[in-house]
């Protein structure tokens, strides 16, 4: 009888001591939730403006850099094709083999590939400029290609009447062809924005700062939803602010 009771009492004690531990990690979960109801908007609000503006200098400097790099290498493509004006099948070659094999490359793949050159010209891996640094390499090879495919769908006859009056390479490429595919590509460099401002957010995986970086931060590592969907409502409002700008001048351009 008093070895049953013993057995009986060690049971009790085992059972308490689920049920404890079940109360406690009940309380913890039941924290966890309050606590992401209950967002400190006046400690969070500055950083999330500091955020707000490193985005906007990550994507500025990417759209001007990766803009102008791809605008001269999807030029020099379809300048360089047999068909162009300035047909050099060797360059050409080149340029789109390099293309083809950067520009699929996942960004977030991209930017761990691209450490040594990044660590080698930047001096880290890691911040708000090394990550500026990768997304200009990731949008110079997608604008190349936007551009070249825009450039491609001008009317050959444009190209040969400019060709038969004299006009010189040079001269065609930026008063005939750029001319005459200037709506496309402005839609086309408002697109590349908009993949900026994903690859911006992705960069917060790295510490890049920006959007994406308070939202890992202060969001998703805090259970802090609020954060995370504000910091995706910002986001959403810039991007949809950047297409309608596109959308318009494209328009405007266009009807000339």
């Amino acid at each position: 009888m008093v070895s049953v009771a013993l057995h009986t009492a060690d049971a009790l004690a085992g059972v308490g001591a689920s049920i404890h531990n079940a109360v406690a990690h009940s309380a913890v979960a039941r924290d966890l939730v309050l606590a992401a109801g209950t967002t400190d908007w006046d400690n969070l609000k500055p950083t999330m403006i500091t955020a707000f503006w490193t985005t906007l200098w990550m994507v500025g400097w990417t759209i001007l850099l990766g803009g102008l790099f791809g605008l001269i290498i999807g030029v020099l493509l379809y300048a360089s094709r047999s068909s162009g004006v300035l047909a050099n099948k060797p360059l050409y070659w080149t340029l789109n083999i390099l293309v083809n094999i950067i520009r699929p490359i996942p960004f977030i793949i991209l930017i761990a590939a691209a450490g040594p050159l990044t660590k080698a010209v930047m001096g880290t891996t890691i911040g708000t400029e090394a990550a500026t640094f990768v997304m200009v390499i990731a949008a110079t090879f997608a604008v190349a290609r936007i551009v070249e495919q825009n450039l491609v769908s001008v009317d050959p006859g444009v190209v040969e009447a400019a060709r038969a009056m004299g006009a010189s390479p040079l001269k065609i490429l930026w008063s005939v062809v750029i001319r005459e595919a200037l709506g496309p590509l402005i839609l086309g460099y408002t697109f590349i924005f908009i993949a900026i401002v994903d690859m911006s957010a992705m960069a917060g995986y790295i510490g890049g700062g920006g959007l994406g970086d308070f939202a890992i931060t202060y969001g998703y590592r805090a259970f802090d939803w609020n954060v995370t969907l504000v910091a995706t409502v910002i986001i959403i409002v810039l991007v949809q602010f950047a297409q309608l700008i596109g959308n318009t001048l494209a328009r405007l351009v266009m009807r000339r």
